[in-house]
This record gives C-alpha cells, sequence and structure tokens, in this order.
C-alpha cells in the first residue's frame, strides 16, 4: 500500500451524478492534490499521445472524426456493446492513466492525493489506497442532476442511472461513504469532517499574500465568505449576474475563489478551477476605486501560484471587456491574447471552446514545459 511513501492516498469512486467530482473539488478546497482519472484518461488517446497510435491500430480509422482525432462517442458506442473491445481499450489506456497518475503524486507537494475514478474498484489502484470513498445519492438526485447539468431526458437519464451497478455494492467497499442529497451545505459538513479524520488541516487552505504597498491583500475565499462573494459579483456585474449565498455554495462545487481585499474591503475577485491540468479563470470583478493593473497584478500571480501547485500547464483566462480590453496589462503579466484554434494541444483547446462565450477575449501563458501524456 505504501507504494508512495509521505502520501495518503484517498481513492474516490460513485455512480453517475452522485457528485464524485464535486467531493474531489471540496478536497481541493481543503488541501488536498487531486487527480482526474478519467480524463487523464481522455488525454492518453488524444492525437499523438502514446494511446492515440495503438487504438487506431486496434478498432480502424473509421473511429477518427474530421480532425484526426479520435471520436470518443463512436468509441463509446462501440466498446460499450462489446465487453471483449472493451477490456482490449482497457488494457491500452489503464497503464497510461497509472503512469500518469504516478507521475503526479510523486511529484505533489500535498500530502493528502485523491484519485477520482469510475472504474477504482475494479482496478490494480484500489490496492494503493490507504482509504476508499464512495459518494451515494438517491436516484431522483441522480436524475434531477443528469436532466440539469447534462441536458438528458427523464428517460435517457433513468437509462444512465439504471445501466450501472447497484450502488449498494460500491457502498459496501467504502471506508468512507459521501450521502449527497442534493444539498451543498450537507455536503461539504460531511467531507470537512471525514477530512478531519485524517489530517490536521480543518478548513481551506490558508492562502494570504499581501502587495508590497501593503494595501492589497489576496486570501482564498470559503464556503462562509459565500454570501459576500455573490454580494460583490451581484454588485460589480451591476445586476448581470445576480447571484444569491446558495449560488456560489454550489459554484464551491466547480471552482476556487480568491478574494482580493483593500484597507479590509472585498474590492475583487478571481474564480479559477483547474481540469485536467488546465486552469481556466471564469471570473474576474475588479472595484474601480483600485488600480487594475496593480489588483490584476495580485490576483493573477496567485491564480497562477496555486495552478503550479496543481501540476496546470497552462492558465487560461477569460477577462471581461471592461478589463480585457488593455492588452499592454496582459502583456506585462506573459499572457498572449489567443483563440483556441491556435492552443496547439488538444485538451487546452477543450477546455478554451468549452468556456469561451461569443465576442469574449481569451489570454494564455504556458506555466510549465514538461508534459505528461505530451506528443510522442
Amino acid at each position: 500500500m505504501s507504494k508512495w511513501p509521505g502520501k495518503y492516498i484517498i481513492g474516490l469512486t460513485g455512480n453517475i451524478a452522485t457528485g464524485k467530482s464535486v467531493v474531489r473539488r471540496m478536497l481541493e478546497h481543503l488541501g488536498a492534490y487531486s487527480i482526474d482519472a478519467d480524463s487523464l484518461a481522455h488525454r492518453a488517446i488524444a492525437k499523438g499521445a502514446p494511446g492515440y497510435q495503438p487504438v487506431v491500430d486496434l478498432f480502424g480509422k473509421w473511429i477518427l472524426g474530421s480532425d484526426g482525432e479520435i471520436d470518443r462517442s463512436k468509441l463509446a458506442g462501440l466498446v460499450f456493446r462489446d465487453a471483449k473491445a472493451l477490456e482490449q481499450l482497457e488494457d491500452i489506456v489503464h497503464p497510461l492513466v497509472g503512469q500518469a497518475a504516478d507521475i503526479f503524486i510523486r511529484r505533489a507537494t500535498q500530502k493528502v492525493v485523491v484519485i477520482e475514478a469510475i472504474k477504482l474498484l475494479e482496478s490494480e489502484m484500489k490496492t494503493y489506497c490507504n482509504a476508499i470513498w464512495v459518494t451515494y445519492a438517491p436516484e431522483n438526485v441522480q436524475v434531477e442532476r443528469l436532466i440539469r447539468k447534462r441536458g438528458m431526458t427523464r428517460d435517457q437519464a433513468l437509462e444512465r442511472v439504471h445501466a450501472q451497478s447497484p450502488q449498494n455494492e460500491k457502498v459496501a467497499a467504502a471506508g468512507v461513504v459521501i450521502r449527497n442529497t442534493g444539498s451543498y451545505d450537507d455536503l461539504w459538513k460531511q467531507v470537512t469532517e471525514a477530512w478531519k479524520q485524517i489530517s490536521p488541516v480543518t478548513d481551506t487552505m490558508p492562502i494570504t499574500r499581501k502587495e508590497p504597498s501593503g494595501e492589497l491583500m489576496v486570501q482564498r475565499g470559503r464556503p462562509r465568505d459565500s454570501q459576500a462573494i455573490a454580494e460583490l459579483i451581484t454588485r460589480l456585474s451591476k445586476g448581470q449576474r445576480k447571484m444569491a449565498s446558495s449560488d456560489i455554495m454550489e459554484a464551491f462545487g466547480d471552482k476556487a475563489y480568491l478574494l482580493l481585499h483593500a484597507n479590509g474591503q472585498l474590492v475583487g475577485l478571481a474564480g479559477w478551477q483547474v481540469e485536467n491540468l488546465v486552469a481556466r479563470t471564469t471570473d474576474l470583478f475588479l472595484d474601480s476605486s483600485v488600480d487594475s493593473a496593480t489588483a490584476l497584478e495580485a490576483l493573477v500571480n496567485e491564480v497562477e501560484r496555486a495552478s503550479r501547485e496543481l501540476q496546470s500547464e497552462v492558465s487560461l483566462i477569460f477577462p471581461p471587456s471592461n478589463l480585457a480590453a488593455d492588452e499592454s496589462i496582459w502583456k506585462k503579466l506573459g499572457y498572449e491574447k489567443r483563440t483556441p484554434q491556435t492552443l496547439g494541444i488538444q485538451a487546452w483547446q477543450d477546455a478554451a471552446t468549452e468556456t469561451i462565450g461569443k465576442g469574449e477575449a481569451l489570454y494564455f501563458k504556458q506555466l510549465r514545459q514538461d508534459r505528461v501524456l505530451r506528443p510522442i
């Protein structure tokens, strides 16, 4: 079990729409390093990555899309109807995912690592975990979430839910069961209580940075700051994004917030997430009372520092129009104005395309040169 000395490994699994990714994100807020094994599997078969050619050789070029990438929907349609084909695919992909996870864990500075994997209990990875956590949700919560977040019909959602093995089988194998009834407050309480049993850290990671002037301070937002965050976004967006505390609590399942204070007052924030080694800053708000160049530098520097801790390869920032216009500020911070199509790496392009809104600007910066599952 002690494959990684000094690390405490949480294996996190659960059925579809039970909140695995939300719990993984909450553990990140508490100080864990997290790995999404399913995202790594997608990376492993991207064009030029180590698994690409073996998969094409095995299944044929008909699985390719017009861009030369493997069409995952075509591939899924094949392997989920053919157990032998699925086994062959897993024989290619799983070793690559295991190798990548090993690299991430060894270079992670965090002592607690959480690995989210839909097939954790069927894989060798479970034998290396110090604890198995399983997320559980009532069927009505699963169905509602699939309808709301993935646009499925009720019949489609029920079909997906019933296609998986019974939840009680995973629950029986768990050391920790997180019961997700749909309340983010309750979910957060369960995760933090379970965290206290394994870590001396009992609150979100304490990030506090003071600028040389002494006037600006950046702190990591916490769920107890949700009302203040909601009020700031509502005010600085001039009501275009009316947010409630409950909206921010739900958002904590997807992103983290960095709060900018000036002389004790909340004057700005950055909302960002790291997924598939790509950092994306999608919320950026500054009060007109602060110098935008100085404030952006404070927030962006902290986004980058925290993103590097999570081993991000790139930082993508999608600023609002009032902050995007002055390219000289972004150039000073090391960012280039780009379009998703020019980013070169499929995972980076996918993240940018998925995030960018109509008429929105994209600023790009590479944070590290070495890449796991890099093209060969």
